[in-house]
C-alpha cells in the first residue's frame, strides 16, 4: 500500500517534467530567425477578374488581394501579363491614349488586326501594370478595356462562347523578403515600368483565382437568316442610292 503514494508522485513528477520541456521547445522556435531551417506559414495571393459593362465593348477588371499586409509591398510592382484569346481585341490605339486616365497597359502581340473577324485572329499578348488600390495596402487592381469581334453565323444556336482565363501575375520587388519565396514560381523577363527600356527580372507568383475563369456570351447571326439578310440590305441600298441620286438631280446646280 506504501508503495503506491509513491509511484503516484513519480508518474507527476514525470509529466511536470515533459511539459517543461515542451514549452522550453515552443519558445526556442518562436525565436528562431527566419534562416534557422524553421518554415515560414505563407499567406495566399487572391486574384478576382470580372467583366464590367454590357454590349460588345466591355471593361476587365483584375484584383490581386495579399493574405496579410505586407511592410515592403509599397517597394514592389505588379505586371499581369494577360492572353487575350481569338474572340476579343485591344484596341492598342486606345491603351496609348489611357495613360492620361493613369492606366498603363501595352500591347505585346505584332502584326494586330482589330478589324479581322474571330475566325482570322490570333490570341493575343498584353501587359498591364497594376497599381496599388487607394482603399487597400495589401491589394493591386488593373484596367483593361476589351472589345467583341464578329463571329461566324450559326445554324442553331444565336449565341457563342468566350472563355478568359487567367492571367500571369509577375511581381518585382527594389528589396528582397523572406515571404516572397513562397509564391514565386520562375522568373521572367519584361520591361520594368511602361516606357521603360530597361528590362527586369519578375517572379512569376502563385495565387489563388476566385474564379477558375470567365465566360463571356457573344450573340452572333443564324444562317438561315442569310437570304433574308441579302435581300433587305440589297433593297434598302438601291432605295437609299436612288434617293440621294433623286436630290442631286432636283436640287444640284450644274455648270459645264
Amino acid at each position: 500500500l506504501a508503495a503506491r503514494p509513491v509511484s503516484v508522485l513519480v508518474v507527476a513528477w514525470l509529466l511536470l517534467g515533459v511539459a517543461g520541456l515542451t514549452r522550453a521547445l515552443a519558445t526556442a522556435c518562436s525565436d528562431a530567425p527566419f534562416g534557422a531551417g524553421i518554415r515560414v506559414t505563407c499567406s495566399e495571393i487572391i486574384l478576382r477578374q470580372e467583366v464590367l459593362k454590357d454590349g460588345f465593348h466591355r471593361d476587365l477588371l483584375i484584383k490581386v488581394k495579399f493574405g496579410e499586409s505586407i511592410e515592403d509591398l509599397q517597394t514592389c510592382r505588379l505586371l499581369i501579363k494577360h492572353s487575350i484569346p481569338a474572340g476579343l481585341f485591344v484596341d492598342p490605339y486606345e491603351l496609348a491614349s489611357l495613360g492620361e486616365k493613369n492606366i498603363e497597359a501595352v500591347m505585346v502581340s505584332e502584326n494586330f488586326n482589330i478589324e479581322a473577324p474571330n475566325y482570322l485572329s490570333k490570341e493575343s499578348e498584353v501587359l498591364i501594370y497594376a497599381r496599388q488600390d487607394a482603399q487597400c495596402i495589401d491589394c493591386f487592381q488593373a484596367f483593361l478595356p476589351v472589345h467583341y469581334r464578329y463571329h461566324r453565323p450559326h445554324s442553331k444556336d444565336g449565341e457563342t462562347r468566350i472563355v478568359v482565363n487567367n492571367p500571369d501575375l509577375l511581381m518585382y520587388c527594389d528589396q528582397e523578403f523572406p515571404i516572397l519565396k513562397c509564391w514565386a514560381q520562375s522568373q521572367v523577363a519584361a520591361p520594368c515600368a511602361l516606357k521603360s527600356k530597361d528590362i527586369c527580372h519578375w517572379n512569376n507568383m502563385k495565387y489563388k483565382s476566385i474564379l477558375r475563369n470567365v465566360t463571356l456570351q457573344v450573340p452572333v447571326g443564324l444562317t438561315i437568316h442569310t437570304s433574308l439578310v441579302c435581300s433587305v440590305t440589297l433593297l434598302i441600298t438601291v432605295l437609299c442610292s436612288t434617293l440621294i441620286l433623286v436630290a442631286v438631280f432636283k436640287y444640284g446646280h450644274f455648270s459645264l
